[in-house]
């Protein structure tokens, strides 16, 4: 035993420690190495991702230019060489929306945004209303426009008043072969001018079949002329010779208008009954008519009358407007029927501050409308004293501009009647809802 201990054993050395300083060293490489690779790999992911929604298209600089540039440059002219360098559209009317209905582009009928042409037109005057003009303004611009145009003349003793807007010449044939009715417009004579600052106008004729209203043709639009020669033919099929005594020939004349509605000439009622159209396949009947404004359907009739409801609420400067309905309206468009609607302005020192207007009541003459509105007034102590509210009762028209069928001043100086005792009466009783029926008055 003690032979076998004090035998020597195997050899074995020390192994020298490991610093503290080399292990830090090999963790800090060991991670900077991670991180490296980590951001490598999301710089490889984001690049893939980004030719991913390419969709394998390439574009070039030029095309993206052409792609952003989506608005053409229009080509403008000097206006002294050459007085329309805005040209108008082909189409002499466009459709429209009635006031009250949601449309793309703001209501009323009103459509979309249009450039105004440095040419100092009627139409524009209407369109632009700057705070400084006073209705005395409007009121001498539309006489300016349209009514210096009409001439009136004294004929014989009578010493009697009469608007001249020119003549429509056209013939008229019937064709038993093809159980049609043809009308020819050849031209119109001295009519009046409607650009105050060419003196000319842009006219074209409208022609519908009465009472049915289904057939609805017009012309082409001749520029710049009071004597208009359009020489086209209208063919209306399907009417069978014993319809011609029930049907009525409705003729509008019009001048085209870029900026606004188109204005209305005059109009030519031809009623077929007592016109013999027997032998006129071969030889056509040539008629003249004068033309005569639209606006004398309405004389000697009664505007009809409102009821509406008001509301003072002199804590909250407020006025509640409710248009209740209408009655006993005159008969607008020749079917006897109209197409009314109400416009609402707030006037403050006689300047208008604000506008509201009803949905359009088709085919009627007594609209009910119920409809319920809320102006919120210029705070003052003097309460209603500068206050007025103006009421227009339109005739909507699709093609023509719209006809004031009566109107109704509540407030003012002018103020009389059962206007002035219900203005009174909503100041005596404040947040009272009080309804009364007023009288339309034709407009000045």
């Amino acid at each position: 035993m003690e032979e076998g201990l004090g035998q020597p054993g195997p050899s074995v050395q020390p192994v020298d420690p490991v610093s503290w300083l080399l292990f830090v060293l090999v963790c800090v490489g060991g991670a900077g190495l991670v991180l490296v690779g980590t951001a490598l790999i999301c710089y490889l992911a984001r690049k893939k991702n980004k030719k991913k929604y390419n969709f394998g298209i390439k574009k070039s600089w030029n095309q993206e230019r052409a792609f952003l540039s989506l608005r053409k440059p229009t080509p403008v002219t000097i206006p002294e060489k050459s007085g329309h360098y805005l040209k108008k559209s082909p189409s002499p009317t466009e459709h429209r929306s009635p006031p009250g209905e949601a449309t793309d582009n703001g209501g009323g009928g009103q459509s979309s945004d249009t450039a105004v042409s440095p040419l100092n037109e009627c139409s524009q005057k209407d369109m632009i209303i700057t705070p400084q003009q006073t209705n005395n303004n409007h009121e001498e611009d539309d006489v300016s426009c349209g009514e210096k145009s009409s001439t009136t003349v004294d004929k014989g003793n009578n010493n009697t008043a009469e608007t001249k807007l020119g003549k429509l010449f056209f013939t008229v044939k019937y064709s038993f072969e093809k159980n049609a009715l043809v009308v020819t417009v050849n031209k119109c004579t001295n009519l009046p001018a409607k650009d105050c600052q060419n003196k000319s106008s842009d006219p074209y004729v409208k022609l519908q079949l009465l009472p049915e209203k289904q057939h609805k043709v017009k012309t082409r639009v001749l520029r710049r002329t009071l004597n208009p020669v359009y020489d086209e033919d209208f063919t209306f099929y399907g009417i069978h010779f014993n319809q011609l005594p029930i049907l009525t020939l409705h003729f509008v004349v019009l001048s085209f208008d870029r900026y606004s509605r188109d204005d209305v000439v005059g109009e030519v009622m031809v009623e077929l009954e007592n016109i013999d159209l027997t032998h006129t396949d071969t030889a056509p009947l040539p008629l003249v008519r004068e033309i005569t404004p639209r606006s004398m359907k309405l004389k000697n009739q009664g505007r009809g009358e409102i009821l509406v409801s008001l509301c003072f609420q002199p804590a909250a400067a407020r006025i509640t407007v409710v248009v209740l309905k209408a009655r006993n309206l005159p008969k607008m468009d020749i079917t006897g029927l109209s197409d009314p609607y109400v416009k609402i302005y707030l006037l403050y020192n006689g300047q208008r501050i604000g506008k509201k207007k009803t949905h359009v009541k088709k085919r009627t003459l007594n609209p009910v409308f119920n409809e319920s509105f809320v102006f919120d007034l210029p705070k003052s102590e003097s309460g209603l004293e500068n206050v007025q509210l103006e009421f227009m009762l339109l005739d909507w028209d699709r093609v023509t501009k719209n006809e004031v069928i009566g109107r109704l001043d509540l407030g003012g100086d002018g103020c009389e009647g059962s206007a002035a005792h219900h203005w009174d009466e909503i100041q005596t009783c404040p947040r009272r809802q009080i309804a009364q029926w007023h009288k339309l008055k034709p407009e000045n």
